[in-house]
């Protein structure tokens, strides 16, 4: 690879921030972080200027002002010029000002965090573009399409071997060749166990959730699952908001959640959406940490979170999930509330096999430290 730098591109809008809950910032830093205390290539960021404040350090930040967003119309049209085998004209304003930047910059090894478009617009740029996928991508994507955007790629990165398979099934062979997985760092120096003689918190375990406050994250599956519980058995904690603002409106989804929790027995709270300064000190003022995802997630952050706070997990079996938490979780299907009140209730009955499940959790967050993450990376770049 020599001397080029490694760059990455984050969806405009997306803030490299600590104010934020988003995933690809947390992940960028940490690689980041984890090359320059190896004395490694440098990173750079190439962010949207108007995004928030205080930013991350750890990589060299290039900024650009942003074009305006895709609307619900322009996605449409997006959709219907990609399958006539057109470059999508709303992503290709709205991703020109960071492709612009980029043809600034000399030759690098470009990341395209979940930006599919990217490799296309710096065609004949001299850089090496390879795309970075932290979910499922290509979704609205025919096969002609997706064919074209992976055949500019340079590599396709996953985050996990679950969601490898999935860009396998919409992929050809020749560009699937070009997958490499890239699992998650755990930031384990921030989450930590709670203090061993610290206040002990009394009443009944508390179970935790974190996570944005939609249909596919599974709220709904724990507090069906909550209604199991009487008042001194459990105590349920919901963090999260639809998005990753405190004060934004309840959406109809939330308002649901809140009657359905009224209605339980158990003690079930809510509080918005938590940025990442604060959750450090949520995770160790709870007992068990609960992922009841129903769609499949790639990773899960969250997840590692949880394992390096010493916690034990209960999480849906689907996804990338199984990768993350290995044998320290307890795996239950998804979508299930009765499953999952079962594993709680097992795991509440059996404080030693807690503290086996934590302390393995944390042993495994260890292993997965960012200088890990980033010699998986390190290697796929230099593969090329």
């Amino acid at each position: 690879m020599g001397t080029r730098r490694v760059i990455h591109a984050i969806t405009p809008g997306d803030h490299f921030s600590p104010l934020t809950g988003s995933a690809v910032p947390t992940v960028v830093r940490l690689l980041a972080e984890a090359a320059a205390l190896n004395g490694d290539l440098t990173h750079g960021v190439l962010l949207d200027r108007t995004t928030m404040s205080p930013r991350y350090g750890g990589a060299e930040l290039i900024e650009y002002d942003p074009a305006p967003g895709v609307s619900r119309s322009g996605r449409y049209l997006d959709a219907v010029a990609g399958r006539a085998g057109l470059i999508r004209p709303g992503a290709a304003r709205w991703f020109g000002p960071l492709a612009q930047a980029a043809r600034t910059l000399p030759p690098a090894d470009i990341l395209a965090h979940n930006a599919p478009l990217l490799p296309l617009l710096l065609r004949g740029s001299g850089h090496r573009v390879s795309l970075y996928a932290h979910n499922r991508l290509f979704r609205s994507y025919g096969r002609r399409e997706a064919d074209r955007v992976a055949g500019e790629a340079a590599s396709l990165i996953c985050v996990s071997e679950a969601l490898a398979e999935d860009m396998r099934a919409v992929l050809p062979r020749s560009a699937a060749s070009k997958l490499r997985v890239v699992e998650n760092p755990v930031d384990a120096e921030r989450f930590t166990p709670r203090s061993a003689g610290g206040p002990v918190r009394t009443g009944p375990p508390r179970i935790l959730f974190v996570g944005r406050m939609i249909p596919q994250k599974g709220a709904a599956v724990l507090v069906a699952a909550a209604a199991e519980f009487a008042p001194d058995e459990a105590e349920f904690v919901l963090v999260g908001s639809q998005g990753f603002d405190a004060g934004s409106a309840l959406s109809g989804y939330e308002r649901r959640l809140r009657r359905d929790a009224g209605r339980c027995r158990s003690v079930v709270r809510f509080l918005p959406f938590t940025d990442r300064r604060g959750l450090p000190d949520l995770y160790r003022d709870a007992d068990i940490l609960v992922m009841p995802s129903r769609g499949a997630e790639a990773s899960g952050l969250t997840l590692g979170e949880g394992m390096a706070t010493g916690l034990p997990i209960v999480a849906s079996d689907l996804g990338g999930i199984p990768s993350v938490v290995g044998e320290v979780g307890v795996l239950v299907p998804p979508n299930d509330p009765h499953a999952l009140a079962r594993a709680l209730r097992e795991l509440i009955a059996d404080g030693a096999r807690r503290r086996r499940l934590g302390e393995a959790g944390r042993e495994r967050a260890l292993q997965r430290s960012p200088a890990w993450a980033w010699a998986q990376l390190r290697a796929a770049l230099d593969a090329l």
